[in-house]
């Protein structure tokens, strides 16, 4: 299940909201410019399919976005917990930065967690399976996939060369509460 959980910036161990109800979600990330969505997921496609498959599965639902939002690039990512590299990658995104370009990402599997810092608030955002977010360009923000990552991510950009993080050098992200395990492997789940 999505979650949103609500912070003040300086309170990083009280929660001033928490939502799971996705039409709640969607519409609270909105007031703050964000895209949240809801896609169908019709293909049982895991960690480790390749990049042409999931692509392929989801190709009118990228087509549609592309033509909308004026994207020119897709591609995808994958990671599960044996992955050699998974504790470097995890690391890469864990601090504060910001992107010239909205930052978008579809979960075709698993989940990931974004934290957006958005003026004197943090909005903690559990995606999983389904979950369509559009980071607006500019947006404070850090990604956690949790110490054993179960996820595969279609990601789209606006530079074919993919996107290019600028950091703020801000330590806001080590105060926050990182990805539980136990949130990435619900999906693991029976």
């Amino acid at each position: 299940m999505s979650r949103l959980r609500i912070y003040n910036e300086d309170q990083p161990d009280q929660v001033i909201d928490i939502l799971t109800d996705h039409a709640a979600i969607t519409a609270r990330l909105a007031e703050v410019g964000v895209r949240f969505e809801q896609w169908a997921t019709p293909h049982a496609l895991l960690p480790g399919a390749s990049q042409d498959e999931v692509i392929a599965a989801y190709r009118a639902d990228i087509d549609r976005l592309c033509a909308s939002e004026g994207y020119q690039a897709v591609d995808v990512v994958s990671l599960k917990p044996d992955h050699p590299q998974r504790a470097a990658f995890r690391e890469k995104f864990l601090d504060e930065h910001t992107h010239s370009e909205d930052e978008v990402r579809f979960f075709v599997a698993g989940a990931g967690q974004f934290t957006l810092h958005v003026q004197q608030q943090v909005y903690e955002v559990l995606c999983e399976q389904g979950d369509l977010i559009s980071v607006p360009d500019g947006t404070r923000h850090w990604f956690d996939m949790s110490e054993s990552p179960y996820f595969v991510a279609i990601r789209l950009f606006s530079n074919p060369e993919g996107w290019v993080a600028s950091f703020t050098g801000e330590p806001i992200a080590k105060r926050f509460p990182r990805m539980a395990v136990h949130d990435s492997a619900r999906q693991l789940l029976p």
